[in-house]
């Protein structure tokens, strides 16, 4: 896509972090920009700045969870603007029992929130965007948030979640270039960002169990959690990140992996292991 001004993006999860970057850096660029998010505070908050710079915004508060409520922002968009040019699947949160606890350990509580969010929020987002995308017949591109550990190995609710991203993503671009339509999709694989991810807790919607107390933490999981909160502190910045990302909507490029030096080094050799048939390694997860 060589074209942006007067164009619409859409962004999940753009209170904030790698959304809130994305939605900054195609307003840049003269784009409309259609922000959702669960908080509607931060949401409120984010919609001001942009405007502040001139942009024409719609602001939705939006639970990716609920396809009823990711179908309604699709009607909300499509009725204002018309027609969406990118679409950015970006939401998603970390549970703290994920953190240095074996997969059968975690609960089910925190499978079925994560899945929900980081999973399911973005096949609502898929169902919800591209039919209408398509029908329009205009170039789109869908950029769909999956992480690092969504090329690596681990058993978590957040790597399975993101692994299944990567899996459906690309599915989408071989459906899209084997179809001839004007639409295309990348795929994100950050590292460590600088984020509030690891508060996600504060957006557990109660139907997926209580926030998880730290003190509810084995010693190992609570490690972990301390470890990864510090590299996340010390990450990359989501302007970084949006660059990157915008970068590959213009040049039609499908992985983007803003990560830390050794994590690229990491995920070959996942991939030489799957290739030779090797066991995998231990200790290779970010």
């Amino acid at each position: 896509m060589k074209e942006f001004a007067g164009r619409v993006a859409v962004i999940t999860g753009a209170a904030s972090g790698i959304g809130f970057g994305l939605a900054r850096r195609f307003a840049q660029d003269g784009m409309h920009i259609v922000l959702a998010d669960i908080e509607s505070e931060p949401l409120a908050i984010a919609e001001a700045a942009l405007n502040a710079m001139g942009t024409t915004t719609l602001a939705v508060r939006t639970d990716v969870t609920s396809p009823e409520q990711v179908e309604r922002l699709a009607e909300a968009v499509f009725s204002t603007f018309g027609n969406v040019h990118i679409l950015c699947n970006n939401a998603g949160v970390a549970g703290k029992f994920s953190m240095g606890t074996a997969g059968w350990e975690i609960p089910l509580s925190e499978w079925q929130w994560v899945l929900g969010v980081n999973l399911m929020g973005v096949l609502h987002g898929v169902r919800a965007f591209i039919p209408r995308m398509v029908a329009n017949g205009e170039e789109g591109h869908i950029v769909n948030t999956a992480s690092i550990a969504g090329l690596l190995s681990g058993a978590s609710p957040y790597h399975v979640a993101k692994h299944g991203v990567v899996c459906l993503t690309e599915g989408l671009y071989k459906d899209f270039k084997s179809r001839g339509l004007g639409l295309s999709a990348s795929v994100l694989c950050p590292g460590w960002i600088q984020t509030n991810l690891m508060d996600s807790e504060r957006n557990r919607p109660p139907e997926f169990g209580a926030p998880t107390d730290r003190s509810l933490l084995s010693p190992t999981g609570l490690q972990a959690f301390e470890a990864v909160r510090s590299a996340v502190d010390d990450g990359i910045s989501p302007a970084d990140v949006a660059e990157q990302v915008f970068e590959a909507v213009r040049d039609d490029r499908f992985y983007v992996i803003p990560a830390q030096p050794g994590m690229r080094e990491a995920v070959k050799q996942r991939m030489d292991a799957v290739v030779s048939m090797s066991n995998p390694a231990v200790g290779i997860a970010p």
